[in-house]
């Protein structure tokens, strides 16, 4: 217990007196020992890396996972060193929702068999924003926060230690200008003996005689004399005291300086490895939107089959466009005209049969360019194939539905799936 509270004593002692060399240099009242231009440098360096990489590791956190509920859960169970639980993404959701609702609706019906197709491509874009998270996170946030928890830390506690090297360094630097200006003083005392006016001396040896000797002046001057000189010997013992604890202070200073610098270069392999995780964060990147540019051309390749699928469920087989009998424009018992029928997804029939793409005029008027977007295969003779990029001239017809224009390349002409095109001016 006495041990332990010398201890403290000693280690408070040393806090304070850091504290105040610390001040004084802060208000200008004492002198500062200044680190080495290049290892300023490269401490400039190591806190700007540290502050980016925070700033990059939390932004990159928030775009893995824009809940902050969860990210507050995945710190816990981090910290606990326990397994994070599995979630499902929301595209995951979202597809088993479809699922679920086609199974309610029908899986015959035109809505509960597009609804099965899109759940399913819904449920493949879930399972690849999965695997890109996890190929994230083991890949690139995972170094990044071993480097803010582990090699900076480590950085920061030997420049901490550093710090009070080069407090204690001062204190003993202003303990030996003190004490060597304290001698300095003490020489320049002048000796009693040697100083001693020639009319005192007279005075004194007078005085002497009549007292019948000279004892007791000696003895006061050898007193004067030894004080002079064990003060003199005093603070010499004292520079000397001061000398060998800035010689001790200086070298731990130099050794810690030396572990510190050989630190914060390494901060250059940090920034390799870095770079490194970087292209593998942009190459897991690449992969994921891929996947999902491939999806959706393969969806969208899926529902262009059936573009008239929106179609009343009562009879698909028609998109004729009756009034609704409700209606208060229509006479009781009097049937409503249908507008138009067809039993060809895409192809209006007129009154006197269905309408022939290949007997189409292109309009005088009307007509412009299109780019193709993605590749189509034509399901049959009235539809024209596509090639990505290529250029064609399409047009639409009276009583021709609003998803599909007719498209010509040369000779060739057909129906086109307006998703597919990209109309230019």
């Amino acid at each position: 217990m006495d041990f332990n509270l010398k201890k403290l004593t000693s280690d408070a002692g040393v806090f304070f007196t850091r504290a105040v060399q610390f001040t004084e240099e802060k208000l200008g009242s004492a002198e500062k020992t200044e680190l080495d231009a290049h290892l300023e440098n490269l401490i400039a360096r190591a806190d700007c890396t540290k502050n980016w990489t925070e700033k990059i590791f939390r932004q990159t956190e928030v775009l893995l996972q824009p809940n902050p509920s969860a990210r507050i859960e995945e710190f816990f169970y981090e910290k606990l060193d326990k397994k994070i639980p599995s979630r499902t993404t929301n595209g995951e959701l979202l597809g088993q929702y479809m699922l679920d609702a086609a199974k309610d609706f029908g899986p015959g019906t035109p809505y509960g068999s597009t609804l099965i197709t899109v759940g399913e491509y819904q449920s493949r874009l879930g399972g690849a924003e999965r695997e890109f998270l996890q190929t994230s996170a083991i890949n690139f946030l995972t170094p990044l926060r071993n480097f803010l928890e582990g090699d900076w830390r480590t950085i920061s506690k030997e420049r901490r230690l550093l710090e009070n090297r080069r407090l204690d360094l001062d204190i003993c630097k202003a303990r030996v200008k003190k004490a060597k200006q304290a001698e300095a003083k003490a020489a320049a005392e002048p000796d009693f003996q040697e100083t001693r006016p020639r009319n005192y001396v007279l005075s004194a040896s007078a005085s002497a005689q009549s007292s019948g000797g000279w004892d007791s002046w000696d003895l006061e001057d050898s007193k004067e004399s030894a004080n002079v000189m064990d003060q003199r010997k005093l603070w010499s013992e004292e520079v000397d005291k001061a000398e060998q604890e800035l010689r001790v202070a200086q070298t731990e200073f130099d050794r810690q300086a030396e572990v510190t610098r050989l630190l914060l270069e390494g901060i250059s392999s940090t920034h390799v490895n870095h770079l490194r995780c970087l292209h593998e964060f942009v190459e897991a990147q690449a992969t994921y939107y891929a996947q999902c540019h491939q999806y959706m051309q393969e969806l969208q390749k899926e529902l262009s089959r059936y573009p008239n699928s929106f179609a009343s469920n009562a009879n698909p087989s028609t998109s004729a466009t009756c009034p609704s009998p409700v209606s208060s424009n229509i006479l009781p018992g009097v049937s409503p005209p249908c507008l138009a029928s067809t039993s060809t997804p895409g192809i209006a029939r007129e009154p006197s049969g269905p309408l022939k793409i290949q007997d189409v005029q292109q309009p005088s008027t009307g007509h412009r360019k299109a780019k193709v977007l993605y590749d189509y295969d034509a399901h049959d003779t009235s539809e024209l194939s596509l090639l990505a990029d290529e250029l064609i001239t399409v047009y639409t017809v009276p009583g021709m539905d609003p998803d599909w224009l007719v498209g010509e390349r040369g000779n060739q002409k057909g129906k086109v799936p307006v998703t597919y095109l990209e109309l230019l001016s």
